[in-house]
């Protein structure tokens, strides 16, 4: 998760609020003070800090709830809403056929970013193409023609071609049949003048319809001054900020860019192909405050398709075999990290964290039972009653795994059935089929 000890420094106020018998001032204030020392360690801006606070303390105690929201969940919902604010509601990049040029220092992470963007629009169903006009960088076509091979995605770039707005226009007119053309340009150490001018003779070729910026979160609030020299020039339509999975100082750079007449489009949150998100405020901040983003979710599932979908109405008459169980984990495997997608679940938000750890034993368990699922019969995947002790020991043999861990993994399954058929009873026939249908891997929602 991005931002985690940001995250779980707010979520600590928030408990404060939401175990609390009565809404004071002095409980306000206290609260206010943890999500004070959350932010102003996040490397959000003083000013900012300041001005969010006030805000909450004023909301907080003149507001009335409305109706059918108790005072503590009122104040939860006064925080989150002033948080959306602080960082900016977002940039939307619409699902359309347009030009996109990138642009930023070096060592912002724009050439990852380029084949990042490129997966994105394929994942929403565009063909997406990538051109390379940074001619500056060493090492910058061969870096972004593989990880567009990797990805599929079509690549243009000429190598040893100094002049970056001819191979701009070029890459453009190759790519012309492609609905979403990004082109890479080259970064420098500092705001340059060549640079400058750079980007503005590729835009005039390029005429982009989106200028997005690139910045790394660790420029914390120094993101503001970049941002505003960059706009300035060419007129920035929106910034994509990255790497903000593993700095202490993302806070600074998304209150940085959100205080300037830009804001932010897309965040990076890891490494793969697949770590770049839409920027939506209201999806952020929920996440962080460990109150779930199922939209994203949802949105994730219908990228991903599976060879088969499980067998919904089997499932109806109580069957859930170790086959759906094992198509089940394979689905959530292409969903992404296991952490990302539990902070994606609202599981009791403010109560329930799980530790790196914890994530990592998780994740490991569950490959190691797809490694034992992979040394079973069809027959037994089909119907785990017929799985005798003998069975156990060459399962156990053919996986590698221990006896108990195959035990183990029967009585996870066990476990899982019976609470599928709870579900059934307790939520009606026909309402449990269509929820099933809805998420099932493979099934259009």
């Amino acid at each position: 998760m991005v931002l985690d000890n940001l995250g779980g420094s707010l979520r600590n106020a928030l408990r404060r609020i939401a175990s609390a018998n009565k809404i004071d001032k002095a409980l306000v204030d206290e609260a206010v003070r943890e999500i004070q020392r959350a932010l102003l360690q996040a490397d959000v801006n003083v000013k900012l800090v300041m001005q969010l606070s006030n805000k909450i303390k004023e909301r907080a105690l003149d507001e009335k709830p409305p109706a059918g929201m108790n005072p503590r969940e009122h104040v939860i919902n006064i925080v989150y809403q002033e948080l959306i604010n602080l960082v900016g509601r977002g940039t939307d990049v619409p699902l359309k056929k347009q030009n996109i040029m990138l642009i930023g220092l070096q060592g912002s992470g724009k050439t990852t970013t380029a084949a990042k963007l490129a997966t994105y629009f394929q994942r929403k169903g565009l063909r997406a193409a990538v051109i390379c006009a940074d001619t500056f960088r060493a090492g910058a076509y061969d870096q972004l023609k593989a990880l567009c091979e990797r990805q599929g995605i079509f690549f243009y770039g000429e190598k040893g071609n100094p002049d970056a707005a001819a191979v701009a226009k070029s890459g453009l007119e190759a790519a012309k049949r492609y609905d979403v053309k990004i082109v890479d340009t080259a970064g420098r150490h500092a705001l340059e003048a060549d640079l400058i001018q750079e980007m503005m003779d590729i835009h005039a070729v390029a005429n982009a319809d989106q200028k997005l910026l690139v910045m790394d979160a660790a420029l914390g609030q120094q993101a503001s001054e970049q941002a505003r020299a960059f706009n300035e020039a060419v007129q920035i339509t929106g910034v994509i900020i990255t790497k903000l999975d593993g700095t202490a100082k993302g806070g600074g750079a998304l209150s940085a860019v959100a205080e300037t007449k830009t804001s932010v489009a897309f965040i990076g949150v890891g490494e793969t192909p697949a770590d770049l998100e839409k920027f939506e405020a209201d999806r952020f901040i929920s996440r962080l405050l460990g109150m779930g983003d199922i939209k994203t979710l949802i949105e994730r599932a219908q990228e991903v398709q599976t060879d088969q979908a499980v067998n919904v109405d089997a499932l109806m008459r109580g069957k859930f075999t170790l086959k759906d169980m094992y198509q089940q984990m394979e689905a959530m495997n292409k969903l992404g990290p296991l952490k990302q997608i539990m902070q994606m679940l609202p599981m009791g938000g403010l109560g329930f964290e799980l530790s790196d750890k914890e994530y990592q034993m998780t994740k490991t368990r569950l490959d190691k039972y797809r490694v034992i699922m992979d040394s079973m019969t069809a027959a037994e995947l089909e119907d785990p009653k017929i799985i005798t002790a003998s069975r156990i020991v060459r399962i156990s043999r053919g996986s590698g795994a221990s006896t108990d861990l195959v035990r183990e993994l029967l009585k996870s399954h066990q476990a899982m059935q019976k609470a599928i058929k709870g579900m059934r009873g307790g939520m009606g026939k026909m309402n449990m089929k269509r929820l099933m249908k809805r998420f099932s891997p493979g099934t259009k929602m």
